[in-house]
């Protein structure tokens, strides 16, 4: 009966009849036991048999369809010629960026899948291996149709790489299929070695294909921005170039060689795009955290360029915020190259003062945020930049704008703040400014920072304000007069509290370590403030060892 029904079921197909099989099929399969209650015992016998060899068509379906037919009608493009309204076709339905954000992600979706195709392969897992294989193959066609329906002037090594990667993904393809077409373990393991070959030339191939499309799409970006007057198309091809910076590294990588930082600048020693300096430097500072990028700022005199847009009272706040955030990225004290830093002394003293007046002037907390992030950085790399602070009276702007909650109002800006009075106290004369500026009381609160949205990132941004305070604190108390003033609101019982409690100081050791050497500073200059207990455990014995006392309580939650 079971090949009756198929056989049935067959010429309804090809007779025109399948539209009524297909509602027959459906509503025989999902009526309830009441119907088949309602049903003679016969016909409930080959209604279950229909059923269960419908389920296994279905189920066969996904694994015996041909790979090559599902290739040539996913990949099959739609003639523009015989609809010229076709909404269907991708270069009219999206925008560059928009084709280019497609692209990554189908990119992305083959590189997973080739991971994971050689975990199944490891496995010797042939019918997953050889299902996986048939949907890169489908992905690989349809990104290439997709990229050729909007790309331009494509290359002919692209065409080539394109043709490449299509024959071996199809010899891919028919290795894995002959492979779960037999069971002998010796010729499956002799194959094993060929498709662990092929499948690495697919992702070399891949690899090129992607590098070459999106360096090809990168020189159009920046052909566009050297090359036109109108602002609106320089606008877009600014904002495409931005959205690429914002996949990685990588194609940092791509723009900073082929030319972007030397376009970018080029449009920020224009008058006529000064309306675009915002959203060009945006860009710049993305493309500045690959070393190819400070190359080429350095090669163009960037930091030049920078200083005079920051010193230019005509430019607007937006402007100069965000060149603070260019300068913030190419001095940030992680980056392991330094080759721009010898033409950024000759501009510092400049830039340092435009910076503290932007901090001055600030009308938001991201501005401000822009700018002490950029000070804070600076302040890492030459302690002529603290003596330029302490000249501009940077402290008293800085203790201010914290008292100041619509200014200072995230632990990111206030980490910048204690980053910059940490790096300065190492100077004499920044005791008196910091008593002056009540900055005692500042540092005494920044000890209790919490976060109050348990975000990964704003707790570790807690942790470095509360760690930095006590590293002030430490420094500063070498003064008497500033050790006083610790003493008198009560920084000794906080600090012996985030020693003693883990979960105040988020278990986190940097910031044990730091108030345990602001607590021997303190101690010191007021061996009364500390019980006894306090002191043998904390202050007495070797900073190590009251590390690993502290580190070593356990808090108990029964």
């Amino acid at each position: 009966f079971s090949r009756f029904a198929e056989r049935l079921f067959v010429f309804f197909l090809d007779s025109g009849l399948w539209r009524s099989a297909h509602k027959n099929r459906i509503n025989m399969a999902f009526k309830g036991e009441d119907h088949l209650d309602s049903l003679p015992l016969p016909v409930q016998r080959m209604h279950l048999i229909q059923v269960d060899s419908v389920q296994r068509w279905m189920e066969d379906l996904k694994l015996m369809t041909d790979c090559e037919c599902m290739c040539i009608l996913q990949s099959k493009p739609i003639s523009i010629e015989k609809d010229e309204q076709n909404e269907l076709m991708l270069s009219s339905q999206y925008g560059t960026c928009d084709n280019l954000q497609v692209l990554l992600k189908r990119a992305w979706i083959i590189s997973t899948e080739l991971t994971r195709i050689a975990q199944k392969l490891e496995k010797n897992r042939w019918q997953r291996v050889h299902s996986m294989t048939v949907r890169v193959n489908c992905h690989v066609r349809s990104m290439i149709n997709e990229y050729n329906t909007f790309a331009r002037n494509s290359s002919e090594e692209m065409h080539r790489f394109e043709k490449l990667l299509i024959d071996k993904c199809s010899e891919f393809t028919a290795f894995t299929e002959r492979c779960i077409q037999t069971e002998d373990e010796q010729i499956l393991k002799s194959m094993k070695s060929c498709i662990n070959e092929t499948l690495t030339t697919v992702a070399q191939y891949f690899g090129q294909l992607i590098e070459l499309v999106l360096t090809h799409e990168a020189q159009n970006l920046l052909r566009q921005i050297e090359l036109s007057d109108n602002m609106y198309v320089t606008e877009s091809a600014i904002s495409s170039l931005f959205s690429l910076t914002q996949e990685g590294a990588h194609l940092c990588r791509i723009i900073a060689k082929e030319g972007g930082v030397v376009a970018l600048f080029k449009i920020c020693r224009q008058d006529g795009f000064r309306c675009l300096y915002p959203q060009t430097l945006r860009t710049l500072a993305s493309i500045c955290c690959v070393e190819e990028g400070m190359y080429q700022l350095e090669k163009v005199d960037g930091i030049l360029c920078l200083a005079d847009i920051l010193t230019d009272n005509s430019h607007s706040e937006a402007t100069h915020a965000e060149a603070a955030a260019v300068i913030a990225q190419i001095t940030s004290p992680h980056l392991m190259f330094t080759q721009h830093l010898s033409s950024f002394l000759e501009n510092m003293e400049e830039i340092v003062t435009a910076l503290v007046k932007l901090c001055q002037e600030a009308s938001s907390g991201e501005v401000f945020l822009l700018a002490s992030a950029a000070l804070a950085n600076i302040t890492f790399f030459d302690t002529m930049a603290c003596e330029i602070l302490l000249q501009l009276n940077a402290m008293k702007i800085l203790l201010a704008a914290c008292s100041d909650k619509h200014i200072v109002d995230t632990p990111y800006s206030r980490d910048q703040v204690v980053t910059i009075l940490a790096n300065m106290s190492v100077l004499d004369q920044c005791a008196s400014e910091i008593i002056q500026g009540n900055g005692v009381q500042l540092l005494m609160e920044m000890l209790f920072e919490r976060s109050s949205s348990g975000n990964p990132a704003e707790v570790a941004a807690c942790e470095r304000v509360q760690q930095k305070s006590a590293v002030t604190l430490a420094r500063l108390s070498r003064d008497p007069e500033v050790a006083d003033v610790a003493v008198k609101l009560s920084c000794i019982p906080r600090l012996i509290k985030l020693c003693r409690s883990p979960t105040e100081r988020n278990n986190s050791d940097s910031v044990l370590v730091a108030c345990l050497a602001a607590l021997r500073r303190l101690a010191v200059m007021s061996p009364d403030g500390l019980e006894d207990s306090d002191f043998q455990q904390l202050v007495k014995p070797r900073l190590v060892d009251s590390f690993l006392l502290c580190t070593s309580m356990e808090e108990s939650f029964v």
